[in-house]
C-alpha cells in the first residue's frame, strides 16, 4: 500500500481523477460481493466474483453432498468476515495496476517532450 501511495504522489489532480475513477469501474463492489454473499454464498458465487475460481468451485461441489453442505455452511459463515478483506485487497491490486500504467504513461509523455 505504501508503494501506491509513493505512486500517487507523483500524480497530477487529473491522473487521479482518473485513477479513481478506474478502480471503480474495474474494481469489485463491496456490496455486490455481499448481496451474492448472502444470496448464493453456499454456490460459491461472492468467491466467484472475487476471481477465486478453485475455492468457488469447491463450495459448488461441497454443496452438492449432504455432508458438504455442513463444511460449505461453516465456512461461508467464516467468509461473512473474510469478504471485506478479499474486496480491499482485489481493490488495490487493480489499483496499483493502474497506477503503474499511469506512471510509465507519465514518464513516457515526458521524455517524448524532451
Amino acid at each position: 500500500m505504501n508503494y501506491n501511495i509513493a505512486q500517487k504522489s507523483q500524480l497530477d489532480a487529473r491522473e487521479l481523477l482518473i485513477l479513481d475513477q478506474e478502480v471503480r469501474n474495474q474494481g469489485k463492489n463491496m456490496l455486490v460481493a455481499y448481496i451474492l454473499w448472502f444470496f448464493l454464498g453456499s454456490f460459491g458465487a461472492h468467491r466467484f466474483y472475487m476471481k477465486k475460481t478453485g475455492t468457488a468451485v469447491t463450495q459448488l461441489i461441497l454443496t452438492i453432498t449432504i455432508i458438504g453442505c455442513i463444511v460449505t455452511a461453516v465456512w461461508v459463515l467464516i467468509d461473512a468476515f473474510l469478504l471485506h478483506g478479499m474486496v480491499k485487497e482485489e481493490n488495490q491490486r487493480v489499483e496499483g495496476r493502474i497506477l503503474d500504467e499511469l506512471v510509465a504513461q507519465k514518464h513516457f509523455d515526458n521524455a517524448m517532450n524532451r
